[in-house]
């Protein structure tokens, strides 16, 4: 004779028959099992013994009191809960992905979570989806744009553009450009400095995004070539630029978001010119052919923080 397992899926099996038959040995009788399923006894009575057949196994022994497992009976109902309970599962998860619920989302920027907007967004987010796999993705701003483009990332925010024709984008918040000092440096005793307080120091940057940004940033403020700083690029990340900054090795620029992983020893200020405090813009960039639920349930977040401003 077969072995159970494997007649349970070579059989032509229904999954309303696993349902009727798990139903009779819970409730010991067919007849009982019919009317809380709705349905008529002589229907599930005919599916259980299509279901025996189909099988090759009596499952219930019959009697005037109701059903009652058979030994081989016992074996296969155990199974058959267990395979109930997997589709239960599959589609309870299936609905979930479908609303958004659950599933996976790449998200790539390169900024700092340290603090922020960023990372009040991504908390948030959890705690309204639990069930959503975050994966964070740091990057340059070409390789992010290759990540949308090849749909690796569902989402990237990032400052300036990502050059994609096809590619959606929300405006989302700003944040200030920093000095950050060594604590004993001249320019930490004020409260704020100004473009042109770094005519003589040294500016330290990473190689990576958005140093070259900050660079472009510091060139259009100190337009004259003699009122520039020093600037060094590193290749290296920018937390081992702020270690090299609290070694009075130079000073540097950063994103207000930066600030939350600080190093004993260093200080920040404010950066201004004639008309105040220096910003830049975040963006959130997405491939209008994305159907990921996922993405769906983080823009909505967005467009609730970040709502676009009003157009004249």
């Amino acid at each position: 004779m077969m072995d159970q397992p494997r007649a349970l899926f070579m059989g032509a099996v229904d999954l309303k028959q696993l349902r009727f038959a798990v139903a009779a040995a819970d409730y010991g009788s067919i007849r009982q099992a019919a009317e809380l399923l709705s349905t008529r006894h002589s229907i599930l009575s005919r599916s259980i013994r299509q279901f025996e057949h189909r099988i090759g196994v009596t499952v219930f022994e019959r009697s005037g009191g109701g059903v009652k497992p058979t030994p081989a009976g016992r074996s296969v109902l155990r199974i058959a809960r267990l395979i109930l309970e997997q589709v239960d599962v599959l589609i309870a998860t299936a609905k979930l992905n479908a609303r958004g619920e659950a599933g996976r989302l790449s998200i790539g920027f390169c900024t700092s979570i340290s603090a922020g907007n960023l990372r009040a967004t991504l908390t948030e987010f959890k705690d309204r989806h639990p069930r959503i796999e975050i994966a964070t993705v740091e990057r340059s701003r070409m390789r992010l744009a290759n990540a949308l483009r090849n749909g690796t990332a569902d989402v990237v925010i990032v400052t300036g553009d990502v050059l994609l024709p096809d590619n959606s984008v929300r405006p989302l918040w700003s944040e200030r450009i920093l000095v950050s000092l060594p604590e004993n440096h001249a320019l930490a005793a004020q409260p704020v400095v100004y473009w042109t307080d770094l005519r003589n120091e040294t500016v330290l940057l990473s190689q990576h995004d958005p140093g070259r940004e900050l660079e472009d940033l510091l060139i259009s403020k100190l337009v004259s070539a003699a009122d520039r700083p020093k600037i060094y690029h590193h290749d290296v990340s920018r937390g081992i630029i702020k270690s090299l900054i609290s070694m009075k090795l130079g000073i540097g620029l950063v994103l207000e978001s930066d600030v939350g992983a600080s190093l004993a020893g260093l200080v920040y200020r404010e950066l201004r010119d004639g008309t105040g405090a220096t910003r830049v813009d975040f963006t959130a960039h997405w491939r209008a052919d994305n159907e990921n639920p996922a993405l769906d349930c983080f823009l909505k977040l967005l467009a609730e923080r970040y709502p676009s401003p009003a157009r004249a």
